[in-house]
This record gives C-alpha cells, sequence and structure tokens, in this order.
C-alpha cells in the first residue's frame, strides 16, 4: 500500500487505478473475492469495498423522503436498496485477509463512525469519503484524524463546500489528502463533465486531484489524466457479469486491464472555464446525509444522540448543523422519520 501512495504523491509516477467493488459482489462473498482477484490480476493497482450495512446509512421508513423516485435506481425504499448493495461489516476482516494474500492494497469507504472504527482495527493504511457524505464535518473529521491518507469525493460539490471539507480534513490532521472530481449520476453522461474543473482544483488547493469516474465511454477518464488527474476510481465487475446494481458504469474483467493501458494515454478535453455542476447531477442531491428524527421528540425536549442521527436521504437538516443542533429544545413534537428545522429550534 505505501508504494501505491507513494506513486499517488509522485508527479513523475502513472496515475493509479482504484478498482471499486462496490454492489457488484450481488450479495455473495464468494464474488467478492473473484472480483478482487479479477482486479489484480488486469491491473488495478488498489481494490476498495465499500463498508457498511443498511442500519449505517438510513432507517427502515417507507415514507416518501426515504423512496428513490428517479434514476437507475427508482422503486426502490432506500433502506431495501441498501441491504441489496451493502458489504456486510462481517466480510470486512475476511476480505481485506485475502487482498493481502494475493497481494493487492485493499481499503475501503466507511459511512459513519462504526465503520470508521472497524477500518480503523483493520489498520486500513487509506481512507475514502464518498460525496454524499462529504459535508458530514463530523465523519470527516473522525477518518480525518487517524492520520492517514484520505480520498475525499467531490460529487454535487460547489468549491465553497470543496473549501469547507478541505479545511475540516487539514485542521483534523490529513497531511495527504485526494479531492477526487467526480458527478454524482450513476451512469453520467458526457454531457454532464467539465474536466476544466480538475485544473480548477489543482490550482485552488494544495493537495492530489484524481477522478471517481461513474461514466461508460472510457475516454472520459483518459481525459481526465491528461488534466493532471492522478487517481481514476472506476467500478468494476467480472467478464460476462450482467446482473449488479452498478453493472451499467462499470467496466468487466479483461476490459480493467484495457482500461489500465488506456489510462497511460492523453487527450485535451476542452470544457466551459469555470466549475460547473449540471442540473441532471444535483438531482441526486437529495442522498446526501441529514439530520433526521429517529425517536419520537416531545415539544421542549433537548435534541440528542439518541433521538436525531445523521442519515441519507438529505432533504431535512444538513449534517453540517449537527453540533449546532445538539442540546438544543424543539418548539414542536416530532415523530419518527420527520425532517428538522431551524425555526423549529
Amino acid at each position: 500500500m505505501q508504494k501505491v501512495i507513494k506513486k499517488i504523491f509522485n508527479k513523475k509516477a502513472p496515475p493509479v487505478l482504484i478498482a471499486e467493488i462496490s454492489a457488484n459482489h450481488t450479495g455473495s462473498i464468494k464474488k467478492a473475492k473473484r472480483l478482487i482477484l479479477t482486479a489484480k490480476k488486469n491491473g488495478a493497482d488498489l481494490v476498495k469495498l465499500q463498508t457498511y450495512e443498511p442500519r449505517n446509512m438510513t432507517i427502515n421508513s417507507s415514507q416518501k423522503d426515504f423512496l428513490v423516485k428517479d434514476g437507475l435506481w427508482k422503486g426502490y425504499k432506500l433502506w431495501d436498496l441498501y441491504k441489496e448493495a451493502q458489504t456486510p461489516l462481517k466480510w470486512q476482516k475476511e476480505l481485506f485477509d485475502y487482498a493481502k494474500r494475493i497481494k493487492i492494497p485493499c481499503f475501503s469507504t466507511p459511512y459513519d463512525d462504526e465503520g470508521v472504527d472497524l477500518l480503523k482495527k483493520l489498520n486500513s493504511k487509506l481512507y475514502k469519503v464518498s460525496s454524499f457524505e462529504m459535508k458530514d464535518s463530523s465523519l470527516v473529521k473522525k477518518i480525518c484524524s487517524i492520520g492517514k491518507p484520505v480520498i475525499i469525493s467531490t460529487g454535487l460539490a460547489n468549491l465553497n463546500e470543496i473549501s469547507e471539507v478541505y479545511k475540516v480534513a487539514k485542521k483534523a490532521g490529513c497531511k495527504k489528502l485526494i479531492l477526487l472530481y467526480c458527478v454524482s449520476s450513476y451512469p453520467a453522461k458526457n454531457r454532464d463533465f467539465n474536466l476544466n474543473n480538475i485544473d480548477i482544483l489543482k490550482k485552488k488547493f494544495k493537495c492530489e486531484i484524481g477522478f471517481s469516474d461513474h461514466s461508460t465511454d472510457n475516454s472520459v477518464a483518459m481525459l481526465a489524466i491528461s488534466r493532471g488527474a492522478r487517481v481514476i476510481e472506476k467500478h468494476i465487475a467480472l467478464d460476462g457479469q450482467k446482473d449488479g446494481l452498478d453493472i451499467e458504469f462499470s467496466i468487466k474483467g479483461k476490459e480493467i486491464k484495457k482500461f489500465k493501458e488506456d489510462m497511460l494515454k492523453a487527450w485535451t478535453l476542452l470544457g466551459k472555464n469555470k466549475f460547473l455542476r449540471t442540473g441532471s447531477e444535483l438531482k441526486n442531491i437529495k442522498f446526501q446525509r441529514s439530520i433526521y428524527v429517529v425517536n419520537n421528540i416531545k415539544k421542549g425536549e433537548k435534541f440528542s444522540t439518541t433521538n436525531i442521527k445523521r442519515i441519507r436521504p438529505g432533504f431535512s437538516l444538513s449534517a453540517r448543523k449537527w453540533n449546532f443542533v445538539l442540546g438544543r429544545k424543539s418548539k414542536k413534537t416530532y415523530s419518527i422519520g420527520s425532517r428538522i428545522n431551524l425555526k423549529d429550534l
């Protein structure tokens, strides 16, 4: 792992490929191991897991806030989506051990404190913050305080929001930070990209810049490299695999090797000379974390860690307000799954 990390921060070295397994194991730990082996055989530099179960992401509610109404996963209740997509916590050690045995560095994305604590016990050498969690300052602080290199995806975020998470990470002690330009649409269309964003991020922040690729066009990642991306993250699947929640924007089997080879190519992709977020991407801002009521609250009762929680979706009060809300009294009665409004504090 240390060799790969040094490679990321060495501009004379070629860019690094992270093979993201995500939900393409389809609930099978055997398939998860086959995916790790596929990544190794086809030249990926790192393999990445996700560390969560449904309870780490949301609550089991059928209220409209918790239903996916459009996009690739339309029709799912959030709880059911994450139940299907989860990489169970009990798998994590076995998968880390397997990756170590076949000699490919492995790391993961935690989504809450429990996930961070587990990865710390597994002695993860690298951590990832997802785009949908990057505004959860408490989570970012906890991850960065460990003192390991951290990758933060910046999908859905504007420059001010990226500046905020950058400052949070640095203040918490992160000395080696990688920001990923990411378009959080699934799959992302070519018109959603503005690769000049990479240049803007490089000029504004004193850290390495990478690219998280949810497109179906490999040339986008290659062009990102031509703009200076040091890391490319790409979802992977097995040769011929047809099932999987992320299969539509994943490269399969030997395609990984071709993708890695193409990463060495460079072109110039022109975009608008400003930082851009498209409307189609921002529709998914509703999946960011916010503060919801998880136990009934009476009028005059204080908000606490037992009756509110930072979870997906993002219709309620931003997770950034967590410390501001804790300990304040409620002006009204709340039921489980209710949104919180500042005017009611």
